[in-house]
């Protein structure tokens, strides 16, 4: 968990760009590819997420979900849950996930507890944001942070097969951080220090939450099955 220093005002409608992003960062399927155009009219311009949307189009699907699953899925420095990066997989992460429920109960929804997944997922918390309540996303995704960062951060040095660098998803996660508060003096520092301490080693107390879901949710229907 981070806590800003000075309080930041959010901009007025940030909707479109987490929107977009909720979209981009989830596994690819034929219906994604297929909602590209529209998603690309939610940001039009967005200089951030055009060459994602550019992979998208020009890569196949089966490609895609391999390098997703090989990204996200088998990788613990992408992953796309936010406690996970302040907490690891400790007793406190258990905390930290119930918090995300309330910020969801408080926003007018319920998190479906009967899914398989935990409801610190970017996709689920971008999409919570874009759809229902903004201010309760934007807590959340300032509260964590350095997880934003650190996830921003491993997709833009990600070694690819060919030897270049840069997973072709880090461009949401630079979209994302732009907008959110620009990081300075101590709140930068704090940031810093959590990015290279990363996630507590301690492996218990998360049996009940599991270590590893994927998203998908009645009342905020982010993802896909795998």
């Amino acid at each position: 968990m981070f806590r800003f220093t000075r309080k930041h005002q959010r901009p007025a409608d940030l909707a479109p760009v987490w929107a977009a992003c909720s979209a981009l960062l989830d596994y690819p399927t034929a219906e994604l590819v297929a909602s590209l155009d529209a998603i690309e009219e939610l940001v039009d311009g967005n200089e951030h997420l055009a060459p994602l949307l550019a992979y998208l189009r020009s890569t196949d699907l089966a490609t895609l979900q391999k390098e997703y699953v090989t990204t996200f899925d088998q990788t613990r420095k992408c992953a796309l849950y936010l406690t996970y990066f302040a907490y690891g997989d400790t007793r406190r992460r258990g905390v930290a996930l119930v918090e995300f429920k309330q910020a969801y109960r408080k926003g007018g929804v319920e998190w479906d507890e009967d899914c398989e997944e935990l409801p610190d997922h970017l996709c689920a918390v971008l999409q919570f944001g874009a759809t229902v309540d903004q201010d309760g996303a934007w807590k959340l995704l300032n509260d964590h942070r350095a997880g934003v960062e650190m996830l921003r951060l491993a997709l833009q040095r990600w070694r690819n097969d060919d030897g270049t660098t840069g997973s072709p998803w880090a461009a949401a996660m630079v979209a994302l951080s732009a907008t959110l508060p620009t990081l300075q003096g101590e709140e930068a520092d704090a940031v810093r220090r959590l990015i290279e301490e990363g996630p507590p080693a301690e492996s218990v107390g998360l049996d009940a939450y599991g270590t590893d879901p994927l998203i998908a949710s009645a009342t905020i229907p982010v993802g896909a099955p795998r």
